[in-house]
């Protein structure tokens, strides 16, 4: 993606050379199983806490100061202007529908972290909090979709990953993540699920809007990237990697295939009323 030289937004707390230091006790397998449960965490992020508490223990953080590399601070302001593309879209896009965008905030970290919705390790990924209407993110997670998922890489990974999270602010804007709530009451374990679903491919879908929208600073092979990070990040991949099967019940963010059509989707059209995963989901 062209970002160099471009406007960078000020929504963005880099905390990675004050935050986090290292969660002493618990980690090993049990970080990499809740990493894997809760990519791109969305509003099951809230769930995270008190597994972490169940598995790892009383653990205590150590807190230093680490200094940036020139390397990280490309990355963060690589990270301000993806942000600031997402201000700017989706400020137009409520603005043509009549109402007006709040531009939620985006939190670096390394390692650990506070937030309204609990204490988060690295192992939690990127996720969204709608209790303080911030995306919580260690970049190291990028090294991990690489490395362990076998998705292709390249910045424009980073850049469909904020924008997945920022699709649930959006949808925390627009009403739905409550209604997928009041909607999962009284419904089985695996009916709720399918709602989880339909709730993580729209923001795939989002983000594929805010792509569209973003085609004149998108370059080749940038598309690639994201379909790449979708296909390694779905449920049935995962499992296939953990478990050795697929338990389709058990999904909660959708298949690799749903996550790029739903994407591909949003990219295509580029109108968020066709993101009707609810309607569509099976």
């Amino acid at each position: 993606m062209k970002w160099q030289g471009r406007r960078q937004s000020s929504n963005v707390d880099d905390r990675r050379s004050v935050s986090g230091g290292k969660l002493v006790a618990g980690g090993g397998i049990i970080g990499i199983i809740i990493l894997l449960v809760n990519v791109f965490g969305g509003d099951n992020a809230q769930l995270i806490t008190p597994v972490l508490e169940q598995l790892q223990g009383k653990q205590s953080t150590q807190t230093e100061a680490v200094a940036l590399s020139k390397e990280d601070e490309e990355l963060g302001n690589y990270v301000r202007v993806v942000v600031a593309d997402n201000e700017d879209i989706w400020s137009k896009i409520f603005s043509d529908n009549g109402m007006t965008y709040k531009q939620p905030e985006i939190v670096l970290f390394r390692e650990s972290v506070q937030t309204a919705c609990g204490g988060a390790s690295s192992a939690s990924g990127p996720f969204y909090c709608p209790g303080d209407q911030k995306v919580y993110m260690d970049l190291a997670f990028f090294e991990e979709l690489q490395t362990r998922f076998g998705a292709k890489g390249g910045d424009f990974a980073i850049a469909y990953v904020i924008s997945h999270e920022i699709g649930h602010h959006i949808q925390t804007l627009l009403g739905t993540s409550d209604r997928m709530r009041q909607m999962q009451e009284g419904k089985s374990q695996a009916e709720a699920n399918k709602l989880s679903v339909a709730l993580e491919l729209q923001a795939d879908f989002y983000a594929g809007v805010w792509a569209h929208h973003n085609k004149e600073n998108l370059e080749a092979g940038d598309i690639d990237e994201a379909l790449s990070a979708a296909n390694a990040v779905g449920d049935d991949a995962i499992q296939k990697k953990m478990q050795g099967q697929v338990v389709p019940d058990s999904f909660t963010h959708g298949t690799s295939e749903q996550r790029i059509y739903w994407f591909k989707k949003g990219y295509t059209t580029g109108d968020i009323r066709q993101g009707t995963t609810f309607d569509e989901i099976n």
